[in-house]
């Protein structure tokens, strides 16, 4: 009876422990509360009850491994204080108001697999240390006031699925070092102001199932190399300045059937070409 008694003791304690977040964990938490202006949130959190307790909180051990807030009225800044967090591998703070700069120091969550901070008003680049992330699939970034170019350093990411940062006012060329990223299933780069050429390197996403740059300023042939996309399910490169021929394949997939802008800011379609069994350039 006696082992028993202990045993449960024991028991008890382990889950009391495991309840318990550790003292810097739980300062960031604080400070994000305050930032983002948490007495506000649609669910807020009852700061006397314990942090497993907390909405949108996932601790594991002592440590804060997922915060999920999407769609919770946050409004404010998210503090520079986030990156201490570095047992983090989920961040979800779509759909909120939040305003300011990206952390630059994003690199320090090493274990981060989710990042979600689309839909809200952030300003500014996107920093290079995004590259630092090494576990990243999923980087979610769409329906923000983003600008400056994509860091070359994205290419980094050798585990990235999911790239979405449309409708942000994005400029420059795509960086040569996206292209190595063969894990990459989507690619949304839609509503940018990006420029240049779409690299004939686009046959290393061997895996991309979708790929919009709708409604941008990039220019050149459409690349050939499209074709050996044999997972691309979407694809939407309309209403840029794309020129040259292209197959009927590529036409039908496109979803507003290649339709580009010209010189003049004119609205043309593209000549089909029946011919796909070769590269076909067009001459301007």
């Amino acid at each position: 009876m006696k082992n028993i008694f202990t045993l449960l003791l024991m028991g008890l304690a382990s889950i009391s422990m495991m309840a318990k977040v550790s003292v810097s964990d739980k300062t960031v938490l604080l400070k994000l509360y305050t930032a983002t202006n948490g007495a506000n949130w649609n669910t807020k959190w009852d700061l006397s009850s314990p942090v497993s307790t907390w909405y949108g909180v996932v601790l594991e051990g002592d440590k804060v491994v997922s915060i999920n807030l999407a769609d919770n009225n946050l409004v404010g800044e998210i503090p520079n204080e986030i990156v201490n967090l570095t047992d983090l591998k989920e961040l979800n703070l779509h759909k909120n108001v939040l305003s300011g700069l990206i952390p630059f120091a994003l690199g320090n969550l090493k274990q981060l697999e989710v990042l979600d901070l689309s839909f809200n008003r952030l300003t500014g680049t996107i920093p290079s240390s995004v590259g630092e992330m090494n576990n990243l699939v999923t980087l979610q970034l769409y329906m923000n006031r983003l600008s400056g170019e994509l860091p070359d350093q994205i290419g980094n990411l050798k585990h990235l699925e999911t790239l979405a940062a449309f409708n942000n006012e994005l400029e420059g060329e795509i960086p040569n070092s996206l292209y190595g990223v063969s894990t990459l299933k989507v690619l949304l780069l839609s509503s940018n102001k990006l420029s240049g050429k779409l690299s004939a390197e686009i046959a290393n996403l061997k895996g991309l199932e979708n790929l919009s740059l709708f409604e941008n300023n990039m220019d050149g042939r459409v690349p050939y190399e499209l074709e050996k996309l044999s997972n691309l399910k979407e694809m939407n490169i309309s209403y840029n300045q794309f020129s040259g021929l292209i197959s009927r394949k590529l036409a039908l997939l496109d979803t507003l059937n290649m339709t580009m802008v010209n010189d003049n800011g004119v609205a043309i379609l593209l000549d089909v070409s029946f011919d796909i069994e070769r590269p076909i350039v067009s001459e301007d």
